[in-house]
């Protein structure tokens, strides 16, 4: 087994290990909201599923851009929100029930999206398209529905037990990702610089920001919703992409590198847009007093 074998291995183990810590804090309701808010609903697949992609096909068809990165933002387009995505909402402020409804519901209709999606783009550009709806499922089940129906199932039937698994569980989530990552990132170095200059920072600077105020601007009105529907318009799936890129371009070394550039610069994007102080926010306390 080489190095790089043993690196993803324990980088799936620990997203599986996250979204387990996460289905340990959660209930069958939060699985569920999404598809219980159909207005909700609608709106996410609007802003991830439709305006993103046409996004994505805009830039590709239009800028003189290097190849692995148009291929690269057509992926991620398509691509559900990473595993990862609560954990990162709850911390700018969004609902947890949203998040988690949001996580299930796009990976779920992800199954149908990408191939769709992909089909569609296919004839407009005349370039084949194509990825499995069995291989999109496969690593849908894998990295997100099975260790999450898992955790919640366990919280249901032993919540304190769950309650005191759950710290350790994410405590370990983090560290194996991060001991994960920083291989990782080190051996692309030389492929980030390859792929510096042509456009290609200011064209995922902008697709990530526009995403963001995409998901912000039909997240409206609740601060809870903008906030979490923005940050999954502009991040998505790592291995979902990789894989859409890899079954259609297989020649195309520098596709996951520009994948994984797009996240590093979406993730500085995207948290630099979530300090702005939104308006229309719910008063504080002392704003609700001093109407009193």
């Amino acid at each position: 087994m080489t190095l790089q074998s043993v690196i993803l291995t324990l980088l799936k183990i620990s997203i599986a290990l996250s979204v387990f810590d996460l289905g340990l804090r959660a209930t069958f309701a939060d699985a569920t909201y999404m598809f219980r808010h159909p207005r909700d609903l609608i709106r996410a697949v609007l802003s991830m599923n439709v305006l993103m992609p046409l996004l994505a096909l805009w830039m590709a068809l239009t800028f003189n851009l290097n190849p692995a990165v148009k291929i690269a933002l057509v992926a991620l387009s398509v691509s559900p929100v990473p595993p990862i995505f609560p954990r990162k909402a709850e911390k700018a402020g969004g609902s947890d029930e949203y998040s988690v409804g949001l996580l299930v519901a796009a990976s779920v209709l992800a199954i149908a999206v990408i191939p769709t999606t992909m089909w569609i783009f296919g004839r407009i550009s005349n370039v084949p398209l194509q990825i499995p709806a069995r291989s999109v499922a496969i690593m849908v089940f894998m990295s997100v529905l099975a260790p999450l129906l898992v955790g919640i199932s366990l919280r249901a039937e032993l919540p304190r037990f769950a309650e005191t698994l759950a710290e350790p569980i994410g405590k370990w989530a983090t560290a194996l990702l991060i001991l994960c990552a920083i291989p990782i990132l080190a051996g692309s170095i030389k492929s980030f610089v390859a792929l510096v200059g042509d456009g290609t920072l200011v064209s995922f600077t902008a697709f990530s920001l526009v995403g963001y105020f995409i998901g912000d601007t039909l997240g409206r009105p609740e601060f809870e919703k903008r906030r979490v529907l923005a940050l999954a318009t502009a991040s998505r799936h790592p291995a979902i992409a990789i894989a859409i890129a890899h079954t259609n371009f297989p020649q195309q070394k520098l596709a996951m590198p520009a994948i994984g550039l797009y996240l590093i610069v979406s993730a500085i994007v995207t948290g630099l847009a979530s300090r702005r102080k939104p308006g229309g926010t719910a008063p504080t306390q002392s704003q609700e007093q001093m109407a009193a």
